[in-house]
């Protein structure tokens, strides 16, 4: 049973599924179903499309450089049946999978990294921005300095709240609605 990789977005395609074009001159391409078989046809680069291997490759989301790759490609020359080779091979493929788990887990983690610390690059650029608001007064400070003492500072923690609308009170702003028989003239009727 041979699983072949999809040519466009590098899946893996069972016996009895996915789609074969071959082309003039005899170049095999086989896709994964027929989402992949369509962008192909419409002569879409795999690497401008997001979802593919090679999209995420491009974009350091999976590894490039793995031994486990140079495993799975297709060799066009028989091999001999030997069983002890089988065993080996079958050692080292399990051996394999376990680097290439653990590869993943420290590309993983990197990238981790680097989403923090861009995430501490933003917060700290945001400081800068509003460093205004936690910048003591120059006046206190010119005061404090004029008459010789040390300025201190408490560190209290700062709360962000979000500006709720404030509600004036309703008795400033009471319009009395004008009576059904007043005028727009301004002479209004007596009402008993």
């Amino acid at each position: 049973m041979r699983i072949d990789k999809c040519w466009l977005c590098s899946s893996n395609i069972y016996p009895g599924h996915g789609i074969v074009f071959v082309r003039n001159d005899s170049k095999i391409f086989r896709f994964c179903r027929s989402k992949c078989h369509k962008h192909f046809k419409a002569k879409h680069n795999p690497r401008k499309l997001k979802w593919t291997k090679a999209a995420r490759r491009m974009a350091g989301k999976e590894m490039v450089t793995d031994d486990s790759v140079e495993m799975e490609r297709r060799r066009n020359v028989p091999v001999r049946y030997d069983r002890n080779m089988y065993i080996t091979a079958i050692k080292t493929i399990k051996a394999a999978e376990r680097v290439e788990a653990m590869r993943k887990i420290l590309l993983r983690r990197q990238r981790r990294r680097a989403l923090i610390s861009k995430k501490r690059t933003l917060a700290e650029k945001e400081l800068e921005t509003h460093s205004h608001i936690l910048e003591a007064p120059n006046d206190f400070v010119e005061q404090t300095i004029a008459s010789g003492e040390d300025i201190v500072m408490e560190s209290k923690p700062l709360r962000v709240t979000r500006n709720k609308k404030v509600s004036e009170p309703k008795s400033l702003f009471k319009v009395k609605k004008a009576d059904k028989k007043s005028r727009k003239d301004g002479n209004a009727m007596d009402v008993d």
